[in-house]
C-alpha cells in the first residue's frame, strides 16, 4: 500500500536514515524540491542517489531536521498529498525554524517512484544566519 511506503520515508526522514531512505526508493525515482531550498536543494533530482546526497544529504548536513505529516489525501490517480511542516534546528548556530511543506508522493512497483516538494523556502536561511549580537546597530 502507497501509504505505508511513504510513512516509512517520513521514519526514516525522522531518524535521518540514509540507507533506509533508499531501500524506499524506486531506481528510477524523481525529485522535484522548491526553487530556493539551501544548501542547493532545490530543483530537479534523478535517480535515489543524486537525490539523497544533493537533497537529504545536503540539508541534513546543515540541519538537525525532519518532516512531519499532518494530513493525507489520495487521489483517484495515485498520487498522494501530504502537508505538513519541516521542523529542526541549524547545526551551526543552534537556531530553530519550522517551514510548511506540501508533498505529492507517487509509488510504483512498492517504491517511491516520484516526489513533488513544495515548502516555505522564506522560512529555511534564518537560522543559518549568525546571531547579530547585541542588536544594536553598529554605524
Amino acid at each position: 500500500m502507497a501509504s505505508e511506503v511513504i510513512e516509512g520515508f517520513y521514519r526514516a526522514a525522522q531518524l535521518a536514515d540514509g540507507a533506509a531512505i533508499l531501500d524506499l526508493l524506486h531506481p528510477r525515482f524523481e525529485a522535484h524540491t522548491a526553487p530556493g531550498m539551501p544548501c542547493g536543494a532545490g530543483g530537479a533530482f534523478h535517480g535515489p542517489r543524486d537525490a539523497l546526497v544533493r537533497v537529504w544529504g545536503a540539508v541534513f548536513a546543515a540541519y538537525d531536521t525532519a518532516p512531519y505529516a499532518e494530513t493525507w489525501h489520495e487521489t483517484t490517480d495515485g498520487i498522494t498529498v501530504v502537508t505538513g511542516h519541516y521542523r529542526g534546528t541549524a547545526r551551526a548556530t543552534g537556531r530553530t525554524y519550522e517551514a510548511e511543506f506540501v508533498h505529492l508522493w507517487r509509488v510504483t512497483d512498492g517504491r517511491i517512484s516520484w516526489l513533488h516538494q513544495y515548502t516555505d523556502t522564506a522560512r529555511w536561511p534564518d537560522p543559518l544566519a549568525p546571531a547579530t549580537g547585541s542588536g544594536h546597530d553598529k554605524r
